[in-house]
């Protein structure tokens, strides 16, 4: 049995407080990760701090800076907002891949890559959209690039004391289509053995890839050999991709297979977002 203390913060300044002097303490926004792996023992927790209902966290809108997407935003919310559709579709397809219907309607963004899981479905799309995360903390606030976000297997860029408020898709937009292909093992439910983010830029294209590294990547190799040297060959392209990944073997797929389904699907989102 599970064994806990539990508090619901009634605004962001206890929860900065409790995060900052207390040990083993966990934010809850959607609990999908967190409770979950309470119960498999990955966390060791002493007290849970909801932070679900905090205003400043529940923030889904559109601004001068860009789209912000506050903390307890879930992921059907972030894949039915129009503005996100608009303008960052290759994100709404990534949230849409997380789990099942009633997950993501308590999994949240945030939760998603504070996890650091190198197959987390939403970070590769933001990575291809220059995504900025607001941190803020009983220190104050700061910003840190979503490439600079994750630091390893299960390990992100917060210090103790600290929180992600936001996420934010800044202005200006990528013009072009932008898409989020997955393989798995099953067909939906089931955590990516590989992603693949390809979001194009009038004419140019960013690719990001996860569950091929101990973060997700930028295929830099890729988008240099379109970007800069005129590749029309995406099949060769997608190739070079082996160039910036490095994937292990484990239960949802071998090495090579992650080094095979990566080039094939950024193969085919090359393609798809080329051709629109």
């Amino acid at each position: 049995m599970i064994s806990y203390s539990y508090l619901k913060c009634k605004d962001l300044a206890q929860a900065y407080d409790l995060l900052d002097k207390e040990e083993q303490v966990y934010p809850l926004a959607g609990g999908t990760d967190l409770l979950v792996g309470m119960r498999g023992g990955k966390f060791t927790a002493k007290l849970v701090v909801d932070i679900k209902e905090l205003a400043e966290l529940k923030i889904l809108e559109e601004n001068d800076q860009g789209i912000v997407i506050g903390a307890a935003v879930t992921l059907n919310e972030i894949a039915t907002f129009k503005p996100i559709l608009d303008h960052a579709l290759v994100l709404a397809e990534g949230a849409h891949s997380v789990g099942s219907y009633p997950i993501r309607n308590r999994a949240t963004l945030a939760g998603n890559i504070c996890n650091a899981s190198p197959a987390a479905d939403t970070a590769a799309p933001l990575f291809t959209l220059n995504a900025i995360v607001k941190i803020t903390g009983s220190k104050g606030k700061r910003t840190v690039p979503i490439n600079e976000f994750f630091i390893g297997p299960g390990k992100n860029a917060l210090h103790k004391g600290e929180l992600v408020e936001s996420v934010l898709i800044p202005r200006p937009y990528p013009k072009g289509a932008g898409t989020y292909m997955k393989a798995s093992r099953t067909g939906s439910v089931d955590l990516a053995t590989v992603g693949v983010a390809i979001q194009r830029w009038d004419d140019q294209v960013q690719v990001a890839v996860g569950a091929v590294a101990a973060t997700p990547v930028r295929a830099i190799s890729v988008e240099k050999a379109i970007n800069e040297n005129g590749e029309k060959d995406f099949a060769k392209a997608a190739s070079l991709a082996r160039n910036d990944i490095s994937p292990i073997t484990d239960l949802r797929g071998s090495r090579e297979y992650r080094y095979h389904m990566a080039e094939v699907l950024i193969r085919r989102g090359i393609e798809k977002v080329m051709e629109v």
